[in-house]
């Protein structure tokens, strides 16, 4: 029993086998899939992916790479439904940072601002938030610190290893682990991944991205957790049961999801 807490099934690389990708995952067990609301642009799909889907669930925010849509965003209206369960994904990216030192920083400012509005809106909705962070650890852990998004909690998308990040863990965060920590440069994942909580592990694809040996190379998808639970019970010295049972205990505390 496994919950795939990121997987973009709103992403065009679905669009034609949708239901057989979906279906792959219950037989390997996966009973829940979450959509990360990552662009405005395929919001309304992921909406409709998730109505159409028992199993199925949605978060609505904006990642950084689009922060020029937030303002655009009615969050109230899909923050209302009753299948969407974060906000996010959201956060700092400053690995795509371009221009002059003075842009850069300008382009930092941005991102922090949209960052720091959907913390507010998440803990005036009472959510948590999904959030990315790509070399922004420190930003990141001040915005989350200063803006008291431990009210809320939520998770570190697609943890970077970061061991400055750890100390979230009191503050109502998870960790989302995924493909990466089976890839042969994975070293500093590997390394730092007995020193996470165990209640505050969850699992993800980030699907289509990501994709786990012995599958890179090819498109992700939801079945493909199980190769991160087998890494996952392999370097924590449990079995992979206790990781599925593990894991998707965290992920439906974290999200209020049954």
């Amino acid at each position: 029993m496994i919950i795939d807490t990121h997987i973009h099934l709103d992403h065009e690389r679905y669009d034609e086998d949708l239901d057989e990708v979906l279906n792959r995952a219950r037989e390997k067990g996966v009973v829940k899939f979450i959509i990360p609301g990552a662009d405005p642009r395929t919001l309304e799909k992921a909406v409709a992916i998730s109505e159409r889907y028992e199993d199925v669930f949605f978060s609505v925010g904006v990642h950084p790479y689009d922060m020029e849509l937030f303002e655009a965003l009615d969050f109230k209206k899909y923050l209302s439904h009753n299948k969407c369960v974060a906000i996010g994904e959201c956060g700092l990216d400053y690995f795509r940072l371009e221009g002059s030192d003075e842009e850069k920083a300008l382009e930092k400012e941005k991102q922090k601002k949209v960052f720091t509005a959907q913390i507010e809106l998440a803990k005036l909705y009472k959510k948590p938030l999904i959030v990315h962070v790509r070399d922004a650890s420190r930003d990141s852990k001040e915005l989350l610190l200063a803006h008291n998004a431990s009210e809320v909690g939520g998770v570190l998308h697609c943890y970077n290893a970061d061991e400055e990040l750890l100390s979230l863990a009191k503050e109502g965060f998870y960790f989302g682990i995924g493909g990466v920590l089976t890839f042969k440069n994975a070293k500093k994942l590997v390394n730092v991944l007995p020193k996470i909580p165990h209640a505050k592990l969850v699992i993800e694809t980030d699907g289509p991205y990501l994709t786990p040996m012995p599958h890179r190379g090819e498109r992700n998808e939801p079945l493909y957790t199980t190769f991160v639970a087998q890494k996952m019970a392999e370097l924590l010295s449990m079995s992979e049961k206790e990781i599925h049972l593990l894991t998707t205990s965290n992920a439906k505390k974290l999200f209020n999801i049954e």
